[in-house]
């Protein structure tokens, strides 16, 4: 049996982090979830909601006690009481709202994907970095407690050489869902396939062979993809995302020495463990929770980096963004997936 054991978990106490004072761009579902959760859990201040209908903005506002409400995103990114704009537009504005708040010399938080491309997520980290303002992904699994237990793992070798790492994300939507809608850059892979193509290529890197197959909606977005990687040394991944039900949302990274096991839905707060060959385990023991117990981890990070000088988070950098979008476009380069605006790019 082994007499390893499991690292703790390195996030400190979000609570204790110091306060920014944000604007939310786009009063949304997430942008919801993100408010609850950081209201609930930090000591971090929202102080401004922006949207283009000033209706929905103070609808916004009175539901979370915010003292600005704004009609327009311009007025949002000016305001002098917002520190950083947490951008949760629809994925087609991603790239035009994050300028926006950059240029009016906000930091930014931008909701995943950080573009609808590898292209728009390196023109948002050239124009951060020019402009001397933070710039991040709002990967919020990546800031969770229990991916730092995982990150300590694979840094300190416990399964060895990886082997294989295999992702899946399905669930079920209503039909009026924005994810049915063509002209809003619709489909699974940027709502659920970023999380299992993040994991990959946050353990594996960027692959040096890729081969997709996708399935049609009749919507006209695309229905599934599966793909399947290889990378320099052997190893070997698999990734499959759907709009049609359901699934287990699990993920499995294969050592030569141990295999992790992600309970689903794995990139949520939830248990994970570790098991050797010989049968014994290692289980980090975690109560599967949502985005209201997740969503703070990310807020109070970000507030972290800012406060001690920093433009990008450790946990989730631009490079690892960009590194997921070019492996997400090359998957839709094979299946002929293009989204509104690309051909003018």
């Amino acid at each position: 049996m082994t007499t390893a054991s499991l690292p703790l978990s390195r996030v400190p106490d979000p609570k204790d982090a110091p306060a920014l004072r944000w604007g939310i761009m786009g009063p949304g579902w997430i942008a919801e979830r993100f408010a609850q959760s950081v209201q609930a859990h930090t000591g971090q201040v929202i102080t401004a909601v922006g949207s283009r209908s000033l209706k929905r903005s103070k609808a916004f506002a009175e539901k979370f006690n915010l003292p600005a409400a704004y009609g327009n995103y311009q007025d949002l990114v000016a305001a002098p009481e917002v520190d950083i704009v947490y951008v949760c537009t629809p994925h087609t504005a991603h790239h035009a709202s994050a300028l926006m708040a950059i240029d009016a010399g906000k930091h930014v938080l931008i909701e995943k994907p950080l573009g609808l491309n590898a292209s728009q997520a390196r023109d948002i980290a050239l124009k951060a970095e020019s402009a001397g303002v933070f710039a991040a992904e709002a990967m919020w699994t990546f800031f969770l407690p229990k991916f730092d237990v995982i990150r300590q793992i694979l840094q300190a070798g416990m399964l060895g050489t990886i082997t294989t790492v295999v992702a899946e994300y399905g669930e079920h939507f209503d039909p009026s869902h924005r994810i049915f809608r063509p002209e809003l850059a619709g489909g699974p892979l940027l709502d659920l396939g970023t999380y299992p193509l993040a994991l990959v290529t946050e353990v594996l890197g960027s692959p040096r062979e890729l081969h997709a197959l996708g399935q049609p909606h009749r919507t006209g977005v695309n229905a599934q993809l599966s793909a399947i990687m290889t990378f320099d040394g052997g190893a070997q991944a698999t990734v499959n995302t759907h709009l049609h039900n359901f699934t287990p949302t699990t993920a499995t990274i294969v050592g030569t020495e141990a295999t992790l096991v992600i309970e689903g839905p794995f990139n949520m707060p939830g248990a994970f463990e570790v098991r050797f060959p010989d049968g014994s385990k290692l289980p980090y023991d975690e109560a599967s929770a949502g985005h209201f117990e997740g969503l703070h981890y990310e807020a109070a990070a970000v507030a972290r980096s800012i406060s001690s000088g920093h433009f990008q988070a450790s946990q989730r950098t631009l490079e690892a963004s960009i590194r997921t979008l070019d492996v997400a476009d090359e998957i839709r380069r094979q299946l002929g997936i293009v989204f509104p605006g690309e051909h003018d790019q």
